[in-house]
Order: C-alpha cells, then structure tokens, then sequence
C-alpha cells in the first residue's frame, strides 16, 4: 500500500501567549514551529498500516510525506522521515499565498502524479481549526471519504474498516481503496489501527519518537522540491484575511456585599431574571 500524507508546521500553541495583534496583522515572531499534532496522528497511522509492528522497520509499502512552505519546513519532513516515512515533497509556498481550498487543488494534483491507495490526513491544523482540506481533496477526487477516524482495520489494498466519532458515540463505514481519511486524536491509542500485516499488534500509547540513529538516516532519504504553480497554475485563494483587531477591553467587574444585593442587581441591572 501507498500512502501519502499531507502535514503542516503550526505555531505551538502552547506559546499562543506570544501572540500579539498589531493594526492589521498577527505578530507571531518569537513563535516556536512545531508539527501539527493532528498531522502528526495521520504519520503515525501510515505507519502503522504499512508494517508488522513487531519488525516496524522494515516498510512494508511507501508512506509519502508532504508539505507546503518554505525551505525551513523541510525540517518538518525530516522529522517525518526519520520516525520512518520513506520519501518527502516540499511544495514551496509561503502561508500567505495558500488556503485550504488552494491546498486541496494542488493536492489533487499531487495525487494524480504519485498515485497513492490512500491519502491520510489529520482532521484540522490547531491554528485554524478549519477543518476543510480532506473534505475538498475527497470531492475534487471523486474518492470516498472517512473523517473523524478514530479507528481503522485494513482489509488488504482494497478495503479499510473506519471507526468515525461521532456525536454520542461512533460509528463504522466501510471505505474502498483509493480513499481519503481524516484521523483525530483517539487513532493512536494502542489498539486503534489494525493493520493486516499484524492484526493483533499493540501499540504503545501515542506518536512514535525517532531514535538518534534514525534522524541521522533520515537526512539520506529523498526529499524534493516542487513549485506550487506545477501543481496549481490557478494560485487564486478563496479565503483572504483583511485585517485583525484585538477585542475591546472588559470593564471591571461589581462587587456586591451578598447574596441579596446580588439577586438584586441581577433583577434590575442585568435583567435576567
């Protein structure tokens, strides 16, 4: 099986107090980049569907990683690499010139020239939370589509079992190969992907880390660049950010001596009662 994975660098949001909003624009300079951890899921799922977990490394198909940006992303790739990933593409791009839409395009195109089984991707990057790429590439595909995947069981090259959440619980469709498949967080607890290679593999809890030896190694895999514009002549975006403007200041809150006073002025000042 091939498979090819889209994945991004974000922000870390644990530094998001770094953030400031200047006339116009988000400052974001201090920021530390880190993998999108959704996207993150989606190698790890490739991963898994792609070997015996008991010998993981040895590949037992290809995983394709992908990104757009520039040239410093590539570090993003590399990480992807040396976990085990066999092959990465850069598409050069810079945030500003992308949207999901464009990045679904340009994908498609990917897709056409690489001819995976299945693209995997994570379900949303956490800067954005737009949550739209799968659903495009899917449409723009003709390919079926599982989001949300909590859970996958292959049923060779041809088929995967697809666990989505759902609210109040899950549910199970049935997906033919080619496919697309958005992952959330639950697809890397240990038992979540079932693999044919070894179908009763348990997994350690979480993402894999790669080992020293293998970051080393991986700075001999492939990892090319392509121009967007190979992939998307038409670079017009749908989605353009016109400005920002930080909230207005709360006014201080109004103390009050008890209960009484409270019921009070909830009755007569604020009127919700």
């Amino acid at each position: 099986m091939k498979i090819l994975v889209p994945l991004k660098r974000v922000a870390d949001p644990d530094n998001a107090n770094k953030i400031k909003v200047t006339p116009g624009k988000i400052e974001t300079t201090g920021l530390e980049w880190k993998p999108n951890p959704f996207d993150e899921y989606a190698v790890e799922t490739a991963l898994r569907l792609t070997e015996n977990g008991a010998t993981p490394k040895a590949r037992l198909g290809e995983v394709v990683v992908v990104t757009f940006g520039p040239k410093e992303t590539e570090v993003t790739l590399r990480a992807a690499l040396a976990t085990g990933a066999d092959r990465a593409i850069r598409v050069d791009a810079t945030d500003d010139q992308l949207d999901g839409d464009l990045v679904a395009r340009a994908l498609k195109a990917l897709v056409e020239k690489e001819k995976p089984d299945l693209v995997i991707l994570g379900k949303q990057q956490v800067e954005g939370d737009a949550n739209q790429v799968a659903q495009l590439l899917a449409e723009y595909l003709g390919w079926p589509q599982a989001t949300f995947a909590g859970t996958i069981k292959s049923e060779g090259d041809k088929a995967l079992v697809v666990g989505r959440e759902i609210d109040g619980g899950s549910m199970s469709i049935r997906v033919t190969l080619p496919a697309v498949v958005s992952v959330d967080l639950r697809i890397v607890a240990p038992k979540s992907v079932q693999s044919h290679h070894a179908p009763a593999h348990v997994y350690a809890d979480g993402v894999r880390f790669a080992a020293l030896m293998a970051i080393m190694a991986s700075k001999k895999k492939p990892l090319v660049e392509v121009k967007l514009a190979e992939l998307a002549p038409d670079a017009a975006l749908k989605i353009a950010y016109t400005g920002f403007e930080a909230p207005p200041g709360r006014k201080a809150g109004v103390k009050v001596k008890n209960v009484e006073e409270l019921v009070q002025k909830l009755k007569t000042e604020a009127k919700v009662l």
